[in-house]
């Protein structure tokens, strides 16, 4: 088996610490500098109207208020006033530059490692056979500066680490690095010498000309695989407005309107900010999707989206906790679908500052649903497969493979009961539900932290219970209800037995050395079927059975191969 050559590393991945892009402290100060500029232009308003706009000023005679400029000029503090302005940035640029020589970081073989702070000093460390995934984000200044966030997301509560902000390639480089070292491969040597890190980063003016000039031509992407999924601009503007999110919106304005028709006007008050609010939501669900793109790499699921602010995403691996397929009742005409996950998003605030990352298929076609779902779990078989969208959320007729809800028991899901229900495989748990919302959950056993069995006293009475497998917080809903008693034990058992297996053979953390292992593994059986011991020798060759020699040797013995 022969053995790829090491990956090269970037110069900013040598293990030594390293400072950020110069231009990194305008942009975490820009929300600083924005209110200041707000703070002049409304105390100075009138002037600027005054430079700008001098014909919308009032009559020579008419009095106009006077602002802080007109003090300063009537009592001779010009030069006072502008030795302050400059003493003001002499300080903001001192600031900003402490902030960025105390701002480093290192990429070792174990850990990408971030410390900051001038006064309070922080450090953090994020362990590379943890990470969850690499996010490149990219604002809209960042990408005109040339310029990107790196993001790598940890296992655990307030665990991201983030590398901000780098040149657009040298943001690349390092993610490929973390990539390779997260997968347990080895990097090989630098693609310039350590010196060179410095110009590796880019300068000022070299990143605003890429970042410019990237937006202008397009060509700010690196070259990546094809996306599998495209989604045309119309379908993403009809989900959006075939959205319960639109239904619900669009009563409360008709409701708005006729209790302002019977003689309550004033609750027109509440429709405007909700309109508002409407608009907001649909051109950020629009804009967030207009350039999806979802490709496998060597290292994951490359996801992409964001049309303002751009964010690139790897999913490694095994980081996936449960996966979601959904069709609304709104979208069953035209046959759309989408798909969300479970996954460690190492906020603070949860899985909830994360939805962005949970919603791998915004819109699709059944055949976009179906390549999302073998990106994202590659090993289903054809039969796991199958219990997705046919056995599973279509129910296509034929013989069940789900245990369902009892016939008995109708009444607690009069709807959907017979659609209620879960199938155990090897390897995944399927839950299906739902006949207005249709829904189908996959749980990986080697993902699955544990499962649980609830009864109340009126499921007791019934003889009924809710099984709840326990993943990561998320939008993917892991239980089902109304399930017979038995079956629900019986599940709890298989669940238990069948999760201990799947995550003593996982090795999905350190995906490379798994793949190696297989491969060796692979060509170990290929060499006894050839007839050859593991160690590259031959076989024994069977002995002949001759009078002289009476006891024959046993063929089928330990270390031998029989051969016919």
């Amino acid at each position: 088996m022969s053995t790829p050559p090491l990956a090269a590393r970037s110069p900013l991945s040598d293990g030594e610490w390293h400072r950020p892009h110069p231009l990194t402290p305008l942009l975490r100060g820009g929300l600083f500098l924005v209110v200041v500029v707000g703070i002049v232009i409304a105390n100075l308003r009138d002037r600027l109207v005054d430079i700008f706009l001098p014909w919308f000023l009032p009559d020579e005679d008419a009095e106009r208020p006077r602002d802080p400029l007109d003090y300063i000029l009537s009592h001779d503090l010009v030069l006072l006033a502008l030795l302050a302005v400059l003493g003001a940035v002499l300080v903001l640029v001192a600031l900003f530059w402490l902030s960025w020589r105390f701002h480093t970081f290192r990429i070792t073989g174990d850990d990408v490692e971030v410390r900051s702070g001038v006064v309070f000093r922080t450090h953090r460390r994020a362990p590379l056979d943890r990470v969850q995934g690499v996010n490149l984000t990219r604002p809209l200044v960042a990408r005109l500066l040339g310029l990107a966030k790196l993001e790598v997301v940890g296992a655990g509560l307030d665990a991201n680490v983030r590398l901000e902000y780098l040149s657009t390639p040298a943001a690349e480089a390092v993610r490929a690095d973390i990539l390779q070292l997260a997968s347990g491969r080895e990097l090989g040597a630098a693609v310039t010498s350590a010196a060179g890190a410095r110009t590796w980063a880019g300068g000022a003016a070299d990143t605003i000309a890429d970042g410019v000039t990237g937006i202008v031509m397009g060509v700010e992407e690196p070259a990546e695989p094809e996306s599998v999924v495209h989604i045309p601009p119309g379908r993403l503007i009809g989900s959006v407005v075939l959205s319960s999110t639109t239904i619900v919106i669009l009563a409360a304005v008709a409701a708005m309107i006729v209790g302002a028709s019977v003689g309550t006007p004033w609750i027109l008050i509440g429709l405007f900010p909700m309109v508002l609010a409407f608009g907001a939501y649909t051109i950020r669900s629009v804009t967030r999707a207009l350039r999806y793109a979802i490709a496998p790499t060597d290292h994951g699921v490359r996801i992409v989206f964001g049309l303002f602010t751009t964010v690139t995403e790897i999913l490694p691996p095994g980081r996936v906790h449960a996966v979601q397929v959904r069709q609304p009742l709104l979208w069953r005409r035209a046959g759309w679908w989408t798909v969300t996950i479970n996954r460690l998003s190492g906020t603070r605030s949860g899985q909830q500052a994360s939805e962005a990352f949970t919603k791998v298929l915004p819109v699709g076609t059944r055949a976009d649903a179906e390549r999302v779902v073998d990106l994202l779990l590659p090993w289903l078989t054809a039969e796991q497969r199958d219990l997705v969208f046919a056995r599973g959320v279509l129910a296509e007729p034929g013989d069940d493979p789900f245990t369902t809800t009892p016939a008995a028991r109708w009444f607690l899901r009069p709807v959907s009961w017979r659609r209620n229900g879960f199938r155990m495989t090897p390897d995944a748990l399927f839950l299906r539900r739902g006949r207005i919302l249709r829904s189908l959950a996959i749980v990986p056993l080697a993902r699955m932290q544990s499962i649980a069995v609830h009864q109340g006293p009126i499921e007791r009475m019934l003889e009924v219970a809710t099984v709840r497998a326990h993943t990561v917080t998320g939008t993917v809903y892991t239980g089902i209800g109304a399930i017979e008693r038995l079956d629900a034990l019986a599940l709890f058992a298989e669940a238990e037995a069948g999760a201990i297996a799947s995550s003593a053979r996982d090795r999905t953390h350190r995906w490379y050395a798994a793949e190696q292992e297989q491969e060796q593994e692979q060509e170990q059986e290929q060499e006894q079927e050839q007839g050859r011991e593991p160690d590259g020798g031959t076989a024994d060759v069977p002995v002949a059975v001759t009078p002289e020699r009476p006891d024959p040797v046993d063929l089928t013995s330990p270390g031998r191969t029989e051969t016919r």
